[in-house]
């Protein structure tokens, strides 16, 4: 059986894991230090830790379990990596780079089950969980990227919206939170952490109920249930109406602004109805909520949905504004490379099937 990643453990559980060895909470300390500040390769390369303690972490936890099997660099500085698990599944992240800091997009499963009609991740069903060490391990990787190009560089921002659907595998999300935010490791700021979801409405509660505190993004794509469930079949079983409900539940509990996504298809959902349909849908609760529309990237598999015109993107754009609802238009990234989510990976299983 392969060994779990080292990185699936938070602080607290690496402490109360080597107490029944003996090794006291400095020794947590030490170990937490090499892995996130001085971000060593091998377990040998920490050489302030006890020879026992070592053997220890040898025998039960590995570093290594992500290989990078494909990388493609664009134009614009993003780069997106294709990386094998230990099993041979294919997974993404990518790293982009903004005016604000380096932002990394992290994959939560092997596939996908929510079947957005739109998705290319949706292309290929989940086959798995990734644990909690194997969602920390794509943020290390991406800075061990970094460091090897000596401009000391770090990651600063992460969006948790890669394959799968982060709130169904909520428990090893709920770890890798916790790693990367801590403040004697990568000390990722919840401010600058987004989780996105397609909308499962008790794991929104739940979120809101939890020690969490990052930032919230749901996918809504379209202002109303036959069109929404035309498009993205988790619909059926949680219509809009139960969806703004855990919505309500979150804005109450946390106080804290929260984002709808809204992909503009082509004659699909962009048309200035919708825009004052889903106006008319946030309605009083503008104050704490921001609409982010995003330019679809085509997908071969979905050659029946196109590009919103930009002159629907403006137009759907200004209704919003005039109906004094928070919006924004997502910047692009890599563009020259296989953009969509989940793109790269559906073409590299097809070339080696």
């Amino acid at each position: 059986m392969n060994k779990p990643s080292i990185y699936g453990l938070t602080f607290d559980q690496l402490t109360a894991w080597l107490q029944p060895y003996g090794h006291k909470k400095f020794r947590a300390s030490q170990i937490w230090d090499w892995l996130y500040r001085k971000r060593v390769a091998s377990f040998a390369d920490m050489t302030d830790v006890n020879k026992d303690c070592l053997g220890l972490l040898e025998e039960h936890f590995v570093l290594q379990t992500l290989e990078e099997h494909v990388k493609q660099e664009s134009s614009d500085g993003t780069v997106k990596f294709l990386f094998r698990l230990s099993d041979g599944n294919l997974i993404e992240t990518v790293l982009m780079r903004h005016k604000f800091g380096l932002s990394v997009c992290v994959t939560t499963q092997v596939g996908c089950n929510i079947g957005c009609s739109f998705c290319a991740s949706g292309l290929l069903k989940k086959s798995r969980d990734l644990s909690g060490g194997e969602i920390v391990e794509q943020i290390m990787k991406v800075q061990f990227y970094l460091d090897k190009a000596g401009k000391e560089e770090r990651v600063s921002h992460v969006v948790v919206m890669g394959i799968g659907e982060p709130f169904d595998n909520f428990e090893n999300l709920s770890d890798f939170l916790r790693v990367i935010k801590d403040h004697k490791g990568l000390a990722i700021g919840a401010r600058h952490i987004t989780v996105s979801t397609s909308g499962l409405a008790d794991k929104i509660v739940e979120f809101a109920d939890s020690d969490l505190h990052v930032n919230l993004a749901v996918s809504l794509h379209a202002p109303n249930n036959e069109l929404r469930t035309r498009i993205m079949k988790i619909n059926k079983a949680i219509p809009i109406e139960k969806l703004m409900e855990a919505i309500d539940y979150y804005l109450g509990k946390t106080n804290r602004r929260l984002t709808l996504e809204y992909i503009l298809l082509k004659d699909v959902n962009d048309a200035r109805e919708h825009a004052e349909e889903l106006a008319e849908l946030i309605g009083d609760r503008r104050s704490l909520v921001n609409v982010n529309l995003i330019p679809y990237n085509p997908v071969d598999e979905h050659s029946q949905y196109q590009r919103s015109e930009k002159e629907s993107v403006r137009a759907f754009y200004d209704i919003l504004k005039k109906r004094n609802v928070s919006c924004s238009v997502r910047l692009e990234h890599g563009a020259d490379i296989d953009a969509a989510c989940g793109q790269l990976r559906s073409k590299q299983i097809k070339a080696t099937g």
